[in-house]
This record gives structure tokens, sequence and C-alpha cells, in this order.
């Protein structure tokens, strides 16, 4: 079996396909992966909000990864919404026994505000999570959450990340989207140093699921064989340009444009 690039993603459902399973599904696809799911959670979602979440039990969670890592294995997983203590747990047993590098999204708070995890589940995504991050990917609210910070300028997405290190992720990727200014900058750091990644701020509403994107072409990336850095170099210049040609789709944060590389043939 020569095909690398095959992604296990640990996420809930979003109904309007902006983000969550849907964004990642499309997001491996574009970039030549092959996508499989363990879905967490079933939301009643469109760009305007979060209007009904209805959880899978845990022990179903584990037997979705356990089947799909049995048959078709995974070069990678990448977690999102994990919205309890169980069903942590079982993407913690699901990382442990793929073998694979993760990525982890510690999805917190949804575009649209709602919150989508309490604070046992944070702790727990604390405890068992980062330490099993082969790339963890917060913005400046989820980072402010982790490590009790104040995260308001580019200096403090570093402070938090070196916190982040030291509590064993062996990456981050500190979103700079919600920090102020005309130029937006992520800080990709290890223990051996920092790249950033820097442009324009997109004036745009057509937001909704660029951190489960950024995540998933980060992840597809490590599964097909590139380095961290050439993982996310790809996945920045991807979403960014799935940001510029967004569809304008719904009232509220609209979809990204996933797809836009493969109607170029690119």
């Amino acid at each position: 079996m020569n095909f690398k690039g095959r992604v296990l993603v640990i996420a809930g459902s979003d109904s309007g396909a902006g983000a969550g399973i849907q964004a990642d599904i499309k997001t491996v696809m574009a970039l030549g992966g092959y996508a499989t799911t363990a879905i967490t959670a079933i939301t009643a979602q469109n760009t305007l909000g979060v209007f009904g979440v209805h959880p899978i039990p845990a022990e179903m969670v584990l037997a979705q990864g356990r089947v799909v890592l049995s048959d078709i294995g995974a070069d990678a997983i990448k977690t999102g919404m994990l919205a309890s203590v169980e069903v942590i747990e079982a993407a913690a047993a699901l990382i442990d026994e793929a073998g694979a590098p993760a990525v982890i999204d510690p999805v917190m708070v949804a575009t649209s505000g709602a919150h989508l995890v309490g604070p046992r589940a944070v702790a727990a995504l604390k405890s068992l999570l980062i330490g099993r991050a082969a790339l963890l990917t917060p913005n400046a609210p989820e980072a402010a959450a982790l490590t009790g910070l104040a995260v308001k300028a580019t200096d403090d997405l570093r402070r938090a990340g070196e916190v982040l290190l030291n509590a064993g992720a062996k990456a981050v990727l500190m979103k700079g989207g919600h920090i102020d200014g005309d130029t937006l900058t992520d800080v990709l750091m290890t223990p051996a140093g920092e790249t950033t990644f820097s442009g324009p701020r997109i004036e745009t509403r057509n937001t909704h699921g660029t951190g489960c994107s950024l995540a998933s072409a980060c992840a597809v990336g490590l599964a097909q064989g590139l380095s961290l850095e050439e993982a996310v170099a790809r996945a920045w210049a991807y979403v960014a340009e799935a940001i510029r040609r967004a569809p304008d789709l719904g009232a509220g944060a609209g979809p990204l444009d996933h797809g836009w590389m493969l109607r170029e043939g690119a």
C-alpha cells in the first residue's frame, strides 16, 4: 500500500458544512489526501450560529475510529470538537492506537461565539491531548483558556506558545486572527525555534471553519510526508486563498471555498 495521506478526523458535524467534519473532509480531499471520520457530535448549525448539539456516545466515537484504523489505517489524526471528558479520553486512545502524528485543534468556541466545550472538558484536553500533539493549533482565546494568560498581541501568542510547548506539545501553531491589526500573523513554534506566517488581513465575513480547515490542511500535509514547516506553509496558503474566494453564502459567517484548487487543476 503506497498511498500516503490518510487522515482520521475525530470531530463534530456541521450541518451547514462550513466547519467541522464537512470542512475537514473537503480540505483533506482538496489537498490530495483521504479523510476518514469518527464523529463526536451532530450539530444543527448554519452561518448564523449553533442551534442544537446532539453528542455521540464516547463508545461509538471509539468504535468508529477503531474500525477505520483496523482496516484503512491512518497516516495522521486530526481532532476538532471534543465536547466531553469521555470523548476526549476516546480520542486519546485512538491517537495512541494509530501511532501517527496528531494535529490537535482545541475547538472551544464556534465562529458565531457559541461555547462548545465546558470546564471539565477543557481540563481533560489539557491533561490528555496537549502531550499527544505533534501540532497544537490554538487561536488567541483558546490559547488564553489553555494557559491562563492574557493573549492580546503577537508576543502574547509567543508566551502562551512557550507554556504549551513546556506542557508537552511537540509544536504549536499560534493563530493570530483574533489579534488586532491590519496584518495577520501566525507563529509556528517548536523547541528548535519559530517560523512566522504573515499577510494582510482579509476584510470579510466569510471565516466560518477557518480553524478546522487550517488544522486539517496541516494534518494531511504531515500524512503525506511533508515536513512540519512545509505542511503548515501549504496549509496557510491554501486557507488564505479559500477565504479570498469564499462564495458568500448565508447571512452570517459564511464558509470558505474549499474546492478552489480542484477547479484550477492545481
